[in-house]
C-alpha cells in the first residue's frame, strides 16, 4: 500500500466555532466528473498521523477488501458500504461516502467530543483513493470502535425483556437531552444509530452517526420535538422488527413502548431546565433540586434566584452545564474513569468505607485506601481468562452488589475475598465476553444481527445504516 500511494497528511479542521455544516468546497466522489482528475496521492485528514493507516488497502473498493484486513463483525443492510478492520491494537469502522458528508461527520464528531458528549471517536477522512489503473474510489470516514459497547441487537442473545427495552430507551432519551442541551440536532435518532455500554445495571448510550447532525447556538422547541418524533417512529419500527423475529416478548407493544422515549425525555428535560417557585421559608428546596440534578448525572455551575414583586416567593432556575457529576468526582479522587452510574455506585461504597473505618480521615486519602484495599484487589482476583467479560468498573460494581445480596441472604458480614470468589464462580464464568463478542460472534449472535428478510431489504436506500459507521 505504501508503495502505491504517497499519503498527504492534513490537520483536522480548526473552525470549531462554526455552527452547522461545513461549507461545500470540492466534495468529490467516485461519481463526480472532477473525480477523474484526482491524483493517486491519498489525502488524510486526522487529528494525529497514524502510519498504520497506510497499511490498509485503500486502492481497493471497500466492498472488495480481502478478509485478512477485516475484523469479523457482522454487517447489516446499509445505504453505505461499511467494513470493520484492525488498526494496531484497536478496531476501526470504515464507511464509504461523499467527501463533503465524510468531512461534515468527522467535524461534528470532533466537536461533540470536545463538548464531552458520549460519541465515538473519529479517526480520519481519507480522499484521493484510486485503483491501480487510476479509477477513482469514494472517500471514506474512519471511526474507532468503542470498547465494551454493542448495538442494541447484540445486547441479548435470547429474548429481550420489556424492562430491558425500557432501560435502553431511557438511555437513548438521556443521550438526546444531552445533545439538545448543547444545541445539537441529530436528525436521525434510532437505537440502530446508537451504541450501548452497561452502566451499573443500566445502560449508557453513545452517538454513532452524526451524518445528519447540525449544531446550533440553541434548539427551538420545534427542533427538539421533531427530533423526538423521529426517535419515536424509528424505535417503533425497530421494535416491530424485533417482535417479528421473536426477540422481544409478545406482550410488548412496539408503538406504546416507543412512546416511552417521549415521556422519559420530557421528564428529564423538565427537571433540567424548568423554573421552580417556592416560598421564602423553603430555601432547602434549592439544595434538593441540585441533588436531584446530581442524581441524574448533571452538574449545576450556577443558579439564578429571583424574588417576585410581593417578595414572598423565589423563582429558581439552575444553569446545568453538563453531565458527569459522579464521573468527575471519582476521577478526581481516584483517577478511575467510569460510567456515571458505575461512578455513583463506587462512590457510595467509597463513602461507606470511609464512614466505617476512618470517618475523620481526609477524603482524598481515604479514597486512595479504598482503591488499594477494595477496587484493586477485586480486579486482581479476576482470572486472566475472564478479564474480558466486563470492564473493570462494571465488574467491581457487580461484585459489590453480589456481596450485599449475599450478606442480606445469609444475614452475616461477607468478607470481600469470599464475595469475589462466589461472584466469579456463580456469575462471571457464565457471562458472555463483552469485549470480544462483536469481534468473534457465534452463530446465534450472527442470526440476531443479520437482516435478511425481504422487508428489511425493501427501502434500504432510505434507511440509515443498520450498522452505522461508528459501530466501531
Amino acid at each position: 500500500m505504501t508503495e502505491e500511494h504517497n499519503a498527504q497528511w492534513h490537520d483536522e479542521p480548526t473552525d470549531y466555532g462554526q455552527i452547522g455544516k461545513l461549507p461545500r468546497f470540492e466534495a468529490a466522489s467516485a461519481n463526480d466528473d472532477k473525480a477523474a482528475s484526482v491524483a493517486s496521492n491519498l489525502n488524510i485528514t486526522a487529528a494525529a498521523a497514524d502510519p498504520e493507516l497506510l497499511d490498509l488497502p485503500w486502492h481497493i473498493a471497500l466492498e472488495d477488501w480481502p478478509a485478512e484486513n477485516l475484523a469479523a463483525l457482522p454487517r447489516g443492510i446499509s445505504r453505505h458500504i461499511v467494513r470493520f478492520a484492525h488498526l494496531g491494537g484497536s478496531v476501526i469502522a470504515i464507511k464509504e461516502t461523499s467527501e463533503h458528508v465524510a468531512r461534515h461527520e468527522y467535524h461534528m464528531l470532533r466537536k461533540l467530543a470536545r463538548l464531552d458528549v458520549p460519541c465515538v471517536e473519529p479517526v480520519a477522512v481519507i480522499t484521493g483513493r484510486t485503483t491501480p489503473d487510476g479509477r477513482p474510489l469514494n472517500p471514506v470516514l474512519v471511526t474507532r470502535h468503542l470498547k465494551f459497547s454493542m448495538p442494541y441487537r447484540a445486547l441479548f442473545s435470547q429474548m429481550l425483556r420489556k424492562d430491558t427495552l425500557t432501560r435502553l430507551i431511557d438511555a437513548q432519551a438521556l443521550l438526546m437531552v444531552r445533545l439538545h442541551l448543547i444545541g445539537f440536532y441529530w436528525g436521525d435518532v434510532s437505537l440502530s444509530n446508537t451504541l450501548f455500554r452497561r452502566d451499573a445495571g443500566a445502560f449508557a448510550a453513545y452517538l454513532v452517526d452524526a451524518e445528519t447532525g447540525e449544531l446550533y447556538p440553541d434548539l427551538s422547541t420545534g427542533q427538539r420535538e421533531y427530533d423526538l418524533e423521529i426517535a419515536r417512529v424509528n424505535i417503533a419500527g425497530e421494535l416491530m422488527d424485533l417482535l417479528d423475529g421473536g426477540l422481544i416478548e409478545e406482550k410488548v407493544d412496539p408503538v406504546a413502548t416507543s412512546e416511552l422515549i417521549m415521556e422519559s425525555y420530557r421528564r428529564l428535560w423538565t427537571e433540567l431546565t424548568a423554573k421552580e417557585s417556592f416560598e421564602l421559608g423553603e430555601r432547602w428546596r434549592v439544595g434538593a433540586r441540585i441533588r436531584r440534578l446530581n442524581e441524574l448525572g448533571f452538574d449545576v455551575e450556577e443558579y439564578a434566584i429571583k424574588t417576585t414583586q410581593n417578595g414572598s416567593t423565589i423563582q429558581l432556575q439552575p444553569k446545568v452545564v453538563d453531565a458527569g457529576h459522579h464521573m468527575r468526582r471519582l476521577l478526581r479522587l481516584t483517577g478511575l474513569d467510569a460510567q456515571e452510574n458505575q461512578a455513583r455506585r463506587l462512590l457510595n461504597d467509597m463513602d461507606s468505607f470511609r464512614a466505617d473505618n476512618n470517618p475523620e480521615m481526609d477524603e482524598e486519602y481515604s479514597a486512595h485506601l479504598w482503591v488499594s484495599q477494595i477496587f484493586e484487589p477485586i480486579v486482581r482476583s479476576i482470572p486472566r481468562d475472564l478479564s474480558g467479560k466486563l470492564e473493570p468498573a462494571e465488574a467491581v460494581h457487580e461484585v459489590l452488589e453480589h456481596r450485599w445480596y449475599m450478606s442480606e441472604k445469609q444475614e452475616r458480614h461477607i468478607p470481600l475475598a469470599e464475595a469475589v470468589q462466589s461472584y466469579i464462580d456463580s456469575i462471571l464464568r457464565h457471562r458472555r465476553d463483552e469485549a470480544a463478542i462483536m469481534l468473534n460472534p457465534d452463530t446465534e449472535m450472527l442470526k440476531i444481527l443479520a437482516v435478511e428478510t425481504e422487508e428489511s431489504r425493501y427501502g434500504a436506500d432510505e434507511t440509515e445504516d443498520e450498522y452505522p459507521d461508528a459501530d466501531d
